[in-house]
């Protein structure tokens, strides 16, 4: 038996905590952006994923008008960091609703480094960064899809094996539902099977 939801009729925090709730685990965007006053923003977003190969594009959206959203309008530029298990507590902490002019880097004692393209700063303590700078918004109801260009990434030397990320030692973070985030726990692998070899599984 299962049970309908309806959300014209539950309305929109309910429909949307379902959604959180069943649309997961959530790859988190960990993004800096610097304000037209050059104050440095950071704030986990979990709507994220790859959008296009080739320009390599990502995308995140921002529910509301929040200041990612704001500082990525006026600079066009933003950093995507990946959210590691080991910075769980800061990663948290900057989805704080700060007031614009105080930064989260500062406010919650998340060290800094300079990005190699881009103004926004990357997170120092993250394994990984996507420098971006911005293709285009869409605005959906009260959301709005940004869509960054990848224009530089770094990847730390202990994260690599034989050149290329290793999860392992990646060990991203994601979102669940309510309060709940998500580990790597157990891994699984499985080659995909070409249809020229189908019949002879």
């Amino acid at each position: 038996m299962r049970v309908d939801f309806d959300p014209q009729t539950m309305g929109r925090d309910a429909f949307y905590r379902l959604l959180t709730a069943v649309v997961v685990p959530r790859p988190i965007a960990w993004v800096s952006t610097v304000s037209a006053d050059g104050v440095d923003n950071l704030a986990p977003h979990s709507f994220f994923t790859i959008s296009c190969v080739e320009p390599p594009i990502v995308q995140f959206t921002s529910v509301g008008r929040k200041d990612s959203l704001r500082n990525v309008e006026a600079t066009g530029e933003f950093v995507v960091n990946l959210a590691p298990e080991a910075l769980f507590e800061q990663i948290n902490a900057t989805a704080t609703d700060f007031p614009a002019e105080q930064g989260e880097f500062e406010a919650v004692g998340i060290e800094p480094e300079p990005s190699l393209v881009v103004k926004p700063p990357r997170v120092a303590a993250s394994p990984v960064a996507l420098e971006c700078r911005l293709h285009s918004t869409v605005c959906l109801g009260d959301s709005t899809i940004v869509l960054g260009r990848v224009v530089h990434a770094v990847v730390d030397e202990e994260a690599l094996v034989d050149g290329h990320p290793e999860i392992t030692r990646l060990r991203p973070l994601s979102r669940l539902g309510k309060n709940e985030w998500g580990t790597t726990g157990e891994l699984r692998e499985i080659a995909r099977v070409p249809y020229a070899n189908w019949r002879e599984r």
